[in-house]
């Protein structure tokens, strides 16, 4: 099942990145070889995606996806951008690693909540280590050396995360 999984969105991609490279929507030729290609990605990692790819194909999730990237994610890289503009003009900036305590219970939590961080201006998430519970962020102004949880770093993000990675 995962060989299939992998073969379909791998060449929906090759598909979308493909269109209309030669005057018509897909040559003959691209067609050939983006199955040739997608059938190699899906062949080589088949054992890296595993069977809980499926639960990723289900709509409502898309439907979460999608809610939560022009909601709560928009609005956080919105604020963060004016904070950071506000920090670089007057000068304002306590760069600093900070221990973020998070509540997490798998590696696609830990991912998107990491990338939801690091895809916000003025932070980056250099570790995750589920062991500790923990993520590990660079922070353009740390408030607090010791974040009791992640909301001050990460807003609504680490919510949204457990919702979307379970």
């Amino acid at each position: 099942m995962s060989f299939i999984v992998a073969f379909v969105w791998s060449f929906m991609l090759w598909l979308v990145l493909t269109a209309g490279t030669k005057g018509m929507l897909w040559s003959p030729e691209e067609i050939i070889a983006g199955v040739v290609f997608s059938a190699i990605v899906a062949y080589s990692t088949r054992n890296i995606i595993g069977e809980k790819t499926t639960r990723f194909l289900n709509p409502i999730r898309w439907l979460e996806f999608v809610i939560y990237s022009i909601g709560p994610l928009f609005w956080g890289m919105v604020k963060a951008n004016f904070d950071v503009a506000y920090r670089v003009i007057t000068g304002k900036i306590r760069p600093g690693i900070v221990r973020v305590p998070v509540e997490l219970e798998n590696d696609a939590q830990y991912t998107i909540l990491s990338n939801s961080i690091t895809l916000t201006p003025g932070t980056l998430t250099i570790d995750a280590c589920p062991e500790e519970k923990a993520l590990y962020v660079h922070w353009i102004y740390v408030r607090e050396e010791e974040p009791k949880s992640s909301e001050p770093v990460s807003g609504s993000f680490e919510k949204w995360a457990r919702r979307l990675g379970r």
